[in-house]
C-alpha cells in the first residue's frame, strides 16, 4: 500500500532535483562560454601586442612611432569594447535562461499548490474552508510578489541594455575622435 503524501513528496523532490540540474547545466554553459570568450580575447591581445610591437620597432623616428601608436590604439579600444559587449550579452543570456527556468518551476509549483488546496478544501471538515481561503490568499500574495520581482528584473535588464548601448556608442565616438586627432598630427 502506498501513501499518497509520500508519493507527492517523492515527485516534488524529483522535480526540484531536475530543476537544480537544469540550473547547474545553464550555469556551467554560461561559464564555459565566458571562458571561451576570455581565451579568445587573451589570444587576440597577445597577437595584437606582438604585431604592434613589431610595427613600432619598424618606425624610423619618434613622430612615426607616435602616429603608429595612435593608429594601433584604435583597433585595440574597439576590441575591448566588443569584448565587454560580448561578455555582457553572455551574462544576460545566462541570467535570462536561469530566470526562465525559475519561472517555469514556480508556475508548476503554484498550479500544484492550487490543486492541492482545492482537493483538500473539498474534503475538509466544517471550518476547513477558512484555512483553504487563507492558503489561497497566501499563494496569491506570493504569486504577485514573484510576478513583481520578475517584472522588476526585466526592467533592470532593459535599463542595463540601454546603458551598454549608450556606453558603446560613446566609446566608439571617442575612439573615432581620438583617431582623427592623431591622424592630423
Amino acid at each position: 500500500m502506498t501513501n499518497p503524501n509520500i508519493e507527492q513528496l517523492t515527485a516534488a523532490q524529483k522535480a526540484n532535483a531536475e530543476v537544480m540540474v537544469a540550473l547547474v547545466h545553464t550555469a556551467f554553459n554560461g561559464v564555459e562560454k565566458i571562458a571561451e570568450l576570455n581565451l579568445a580575447a587573451a589570444r587576440d591581445f597577445l597577437n595584437s601586442s606582438v604585431n604592434g610591437t613589431q610595427t613600432l620597432l619598424g618606425a624610423k623616428d619618434v613622430q612615426e612611432a607616435a602616429k603608429l601608436q595612435s593608429t594601433l590604439a584604435q583597433p585595440n579600444l574597439e576590441k575591448v569594447t566588443a569584448y565587454y559587449r560580448n561578455l555582457y550579452e553572455l551574462i544576460t543570456a545566462t541570467q535570462k535562461e536561469v530566470t526562465d527556468l525559475m519561472e517555469q518551476h514556480y508556475n508548476q509549483l503554484s498550479q500544484k499548490a492550487t490543486s492541492a488546496i482545492e482537493k483538500t478544501s473539498a474534503s475538509a471538515p466544517v471550518g476547513g474552508d477558512v484555512v483553504a481561503a487563507a492558503m489561497k490568499s497566501m499563494l496569491s500574495a506570493s504569486t504577485q510578489a514573484f510576478d513583481h520581482f520578475t517584472k522588476m528584473a526585466k526592467q533592470m535588464a532593459d535599463i542595463a541594455d540601454a546603458n551598454v548601448a549608450v556606453a558603446s556608442n560613446a566609446t566608439a565616438k571617442a575612439v573615432g575622435a581620438a583617431s582623427k586627432a592623431a591622424a592630423k598630427k
